[in-house]
Parts: C-alpha cells; sequence; structure tokens
C-alpha cells in the first residue's frame, strides 16, 4: 500500500437549488461542504499572506510603509468576506472582494 500521490477536490459547486434547499438533501450537504472546503482556503490563504507581512515588517525596518504596501493591501483583499460569523448570511452577501489597482 501506498500513498495517492495527489488529492483531487471537486472545484466547482454542486448542482444546488437555494430556493428549495430540501429538495436534494445529498446536494444540500455538498454545497455546504464546498462552501467550507472554500473558506478553509482563504483563511489558509490569510494565514500565509499575514506571514509574508510580518516577515516585510521585520526585514525592511523603518522603510516598511513604501515596501510592505503591496502585501498589505493583498492581506486586507484576503481578509474582507472570510471568516465563521454568526449572522447566518450566505457567503456571497458577505461584501465583494475588491480588486487591487495598481
Amino acid at each position: 500500500m501506498g500513498r495517492k500521490r495527489e488529492v483531487v477536490f471537486d472545484e466547482e459547486a454542486p448542482e444546488f437549488d437555494p430556493a428549495n434547499p430540501y429538495k436534494d438533501p445529498v446536494a444540500m450537504l455538498e454545497m455546504r461542504e464546498h462552501i467550507v472546503r472554500q473558506k478553509w482556503i482563504d483563511i489558509e490563504t490569510s494565514k500565509i499572506l499575514r506571514d509574508k507581512l510580518r516577515w516585510c515588517y521585520r526585514i525592511e525596518g523603518v522603510n516598511h510603509l513604501q515596501k510592505c504596501r503591496h502585501l498589505v493591501q493583498q492581506y486586507m483583499d484576503s481578509t474582507r468576506g472570510i471568516g465563521w460569523g454568526k449572522d447566518g448570511r450566505h457567503p456571497a452577501q458577505h461584501g465583494p472582494k475588491v480588486e487591487s489597482v495598481e
């Protein structure tokens, strides 16, 4: 027995009808798993950017405001709309992610 070479996830959301969520319970559970997986990916991406930003602050010292500006913008954009909020809103209703203008 050996390890699998790679893990394959379904990248697209399943066929799910939000108007009638209990019509297909399997699709509802798959949609929930898809949302959770995407949230974890967003959270881990933000953690990686946060670590890069910390490193940039340490390396650049007093010049961090100019040298790390692009990382600050990426980190702020990555944290917008993620998390496990208890307000019950669908992830699409948390607000759009702003594209950085350079």
